[in-house]
């Protein structure tokens, strides 16, 4: 009888193998073994879709992972908040990693959760802002050290205008609205959901234009060098957990935007709306290297850093994990 027992066991493991289904077995955990204690720093926002989906439908206990969301006004918040010990995982944009990167602080990725487009400039009519050309001149709101920063710049650029011909105040993300609204700025760089808000609140009274000019970014899991190399496993179970809200993504985006409503008490219009913003899956890949050092590169010609060369981001790559779990998701040239 416990032969037929065994016989039967490695039957069913080879059926779920060949469904592409992944045991607890395949990540290192035993069924009974303890969950881990996991916090994640990042911003109530929908770039973290993965992260809430796979908090929601239990992907994270299933992967032997106890997490703990705690919020931040922004990705760059977060990530100072993973530099003072208060969590050990972080999410935010490339351009935070580049900043830590050119300050030689030893930060790594482990995968990207997220490429978006939802950073806008917003300005006041009665300011006389009508067109590009009349930023000239104005005080333009915006949070320093994000990725609003940057975009800024490469937009006036574009534009053939130069960030230094205007007046940048640093506001915080969370003041952002208040202070367009109130007069105390001209104009803002923020993004969503800060753009919709401004936008019910002011009605005609802004114009607005995206940033991005066609360039996602990417928003990306950030831990410690030092915490990579030493817990491999938890990165593996968390990507797996991540992997797994992937899945449940693709089957079910309604359910998946219910659940974005859910946790960042958006509505379901705005979810809606902002949805085709977002191309919510697991990689490292080259375009993120090329878009870290593009914007490495910015960074020196405006003589915001004291780097006067780039680094070279792939010591601030940690692969094994994602290797571990989706290897067709790491193309970055070595």
């Amino acid at each position: 009888m416990r032969t037929i027992h065994i016989a039967i066991i490695i039957v069913l493991a080879a059926i779920l193998a060949g469904f592409g289904v992944v045991t607890l077995l395949d990540v290192g955990v035993s069924p009974g073994q303890a969950a881990l204690p996991l916090t994640v720093g990042m911003e109530p926002n929908q770039v973290n879709a993965l992260i809430y989906i796979a908090d929601e439908e239990g992907f994270f206990a299933a992967n032997r992972l106890n997490v703990t969301i705690r919020n931040y006004p922004s990705g760059a918040a977060a990530t100072e908040g993973l530099l003072l010990g208060e969590n050990e995982i972080a999410t935010a944009t490339e351009f935070v990693l580049v900043g830590k990167a050119l300050d030689r602080v030893p930060l790594r990725t482990f995968g990207s959760i997220d490429e978006f487009e939802q950073i806008y400039l917003v300005g006041r009519k009665d300011s006389g802002i009508m067109e590009v050309p009349d930023l000239k001149g104005k005080t333009i709101g915006i949070s320093r050290k994000t990725a609003a920063e940057f975009y800024l710049g490469r937009f006036l650029e574009l534009h053939g205008m130069n960030i230094r011909e205007m007046n940048l105040e640093d506001v915080r993300p969370l003041q952002i609205v208040d202070a367009l609204a109130n007069g105390d700025v001209d104009a803002v760089v923020t993004w969503q959901p800060h753009v919709s808000t401004i936008q019910e609140r002011m009605g005609d009274g802004v114009v607005a234009w995206p940033v991005q000019s066609g360039q996602p970014a990417f928003c990306i899991a950030i831990c410690s060098g030092d915490w990579a190399d030493g817990h491999p496993d938890e990165i593996t179970r968390f990507i797996r957990a991540l992997s797994e809200a992937q899945g449940y993504l693709v089957r079910n985006p309604e359910g998946s935007k219910a659940i974005l409503s859910h946790h960042v008490n958006y509505s379901n219009d705005y979810v809606q709306q902002v949805w085709p913003e977002h191309h919510f899956f697991l990689s490292l890949d080259q375009a993120l290297v090329s878009a870290m050092e593009d914007e490495a590169r910015w960074e020196i010609r405006n003589n915001l850093t004291g780097a006067k060369t780039l680094p070279d981001f792939r010591e601030n790559i940690y692969t094994g994990g994602l290797e571990r779990v989706k290897p067709e998701s790491v193309n970055i040239i070595r």
